[in-house]
């Protein structure tokens, strides 16, 4: 039996249905098609690179909501293909659906969201990846401009008149456009045309929804002008990465958040955030900043990362009004007090994901972050613990409390100095852990080799004995029937869990 669902793409490109969704889409003009067909041919046409055919579909898609996500999402088999140029084809042809009710009274699609919203995770094989998310909201923008220009026409709509079979004057039904949810990317080059498209559309025929709000390489001032013209009702995060706003930025922008309310993701890694030289007005800052986090109800997840928080994590987070869920504090030298505070805060019961990355645990931070782990192991779904300088001593100590996270299902262990030894000790102990599905471990200590004095570099990499230890590690998978443990050395290629899919 086919589904009618129409955000269920099949179970498997090999399918029955899926060949003959195949022969179809080679067909232009498409036949006359039942409705509950339309989102296999949409996933088989994006699949296939036939931006044509997707525009065709679109043009008279029989549902008022497509969900492009839900349609592309087996990401596995999207490699060799265009995927720009499709989606492109879906942005024109939404516009076009615009023009034509504006220029013909009596025509009314049924498409009236186009919900592109985590796009870059659908079709993450193109190459490079990035394409899909800055370029996507390019055509966006570019969209919302174009139509725009029809704006006019568009509000005079809703006052025409003319006159029914009864003689009585009646107002011709004013065609209500599309809303487009969307995440938005945006860099130097795309800033003005977004700028406009935010500006020009929000009472136009096409409407972004912006869900996720990501700026790189433009100003506080830049972004506090597209942060003010989105529309407060959809944004969940908020991704200021790589910006160096440092605190006087953050308490530019900070208080503008506040407007909105379903905000519950808030990334500033790397925001140049710096205490190791307070000064009283510095004191201040730090204060006005934890007001501003205070005045976000709904924040959940916080990405601090590579800022100087030594001994001030208590004053950072003291007026959130509800527990994080999600807590990245890599390479943020903190000290045995901040991560003390961590673990007797309302947070710690809370957490599921939390990177602590990049600390020294051999300077006292061990026997804090063992009482951390303690306190989120009934929570905790992800962990990054990736360069922490940490010795088989260290994740000996550890090792009790890791079994006892019982719901983790990524370890981050990375750029640490463990032998095979206690590597496989790790492993044979957390086989355990029913839903752990990704451990990145170090480079074994052991499984390099010492070059003469003279050579450049002390230890090179012993290929043999790396091949021999991991050959250690795929038995014992083998052995346990855990062919769904992901057990690797590399972090190239591991994406994080990102919190809204936790």
């Amino acid at each position: 039996m086919i589904s009618t669902n129409s955000h269920s793409p099949p179970e498997s490109m090999d399918s029955l249905l899926c060949l003959c969704a195949r022969r179809v889409v080679t067909q232009r003009p498409l036949p006359a098609l039942p409705p509950h067909l339309y989102p296999v041919l949409f996933q088989v046409a994006f699949l296939d690179g036939r931006p044509l055919v997707l525009r065709d579909l679109v043009a008279s898609w029989p549902f008022p909501v497509l969900h492009f996500q839900r349609l592309v999402e087996q990401r596995e088999l999207l490699w060799d293909h265009t995927c720009i140029d499709c989606v492109q084809a879906v942005i024109q042809a939404v516009v076009a659906q615009i023009q034509r009710e504006l220029e013909e009274p009596g025509c009314h699609s049924s498409l009236r969201v186009l919900d592109m919203t985590r796009l870059s995770d659908s079709v993450s094989g193109c190459t490079p990846a990035a394409l899909t998310s800055w370029s996507s909201t390019e055509a966006l923008a570019k969209a919302c401009v174009e139509v725009s220009k029809h704006q006019p026409e568009f509000q005079s709509r809703g006052s025409k008149r003319h006159k029914g079979s009864s003689g009585a004057t009646t107002a011709t039904p004013w065609a209500p456009g599309v809303d487009v949810h969307a995440d938005l990317v945006v860099n130097r080059r795309s800033y003005g045309i977004l700028r406009d498209a935010l500006q020009a559309g929000a009472a136009g025929p096409l409407r972004l929804k912006c869900h996720e709000f990501k700026a790189k390489y433009i100003s506080a001032y830049e972004i506090l002008t597209l942060l003010k013209s989105l529309d407060p009702s959809c944004v969940r995060r908020v991704d200021l990465r790589f910006r160096n706003l440092g605190l006087s930025g953050l308490l530019v922008i900070l208080p503008h958040l506040a407007r909105f309310p379903e905000l519950r993701s808030l990334k500033l890694q790397h925001s140049k955030v710096d205490v190791r030289h307070l000064t009283t007005e510095s004191d201040i800052r730090i204060l006005c900043v934890a007001r501003k986090l205070g005045m976000l109800p709904n924040l959940r997840e916080l990405d601090l990362g590579f800022s100087q928080l030594s001994g001030i994590l208590r004053q950072i987070l003291c007026d959130l009004q509800a527990p994080l869920e999600s807590l990245e504090l890599a390479f943020c030298s903190l000290v045995p007090a901040d991560l003390a505070f961590l673990s007797q805060s309302f947070h710690a019961p809370a957490l599921k994901r939390l990177d602590l990355s990049g600390h020294d645990i051999s300077q006292g931070l061990l026997e804090p972050l063992q009482l951390l782990l303690e306190e989120t192991s009934a929570s905790l779904l992800y962990l990054d613990l990736r360069e922490c300088r940490m010795a088989d001593s260290h994740l000996k100590a550890l090792l009790p409390t890791l079994r006892r996270c019982s719901r983790l299902r990524f370890l981050g262990l990375y750029g640490n100095s463990l032998s095979t030894a206690v590597l496989k000790d790790l492993l044979q102990k957390t086989l355990e852990l029913p839903d752990l599905h990704q451990v990145v471990y170090p480079f074994p200590v052991d499984c390099y080799k010492r070059e003469p004095p003279e050579s450049r570099r002390n230890f090179v990499k012993d290929k043999e004995l790396f091949e021999a230890a991991k050959a250690e590690f795929s038995q014992i998978l083998a052995n346990s029937k855990r062919i769904d443990l992901i057990w690797t050395y590399t972090p190239l290629g591991c994406r994080a869990l990102d919190y809204f899919s936790l």
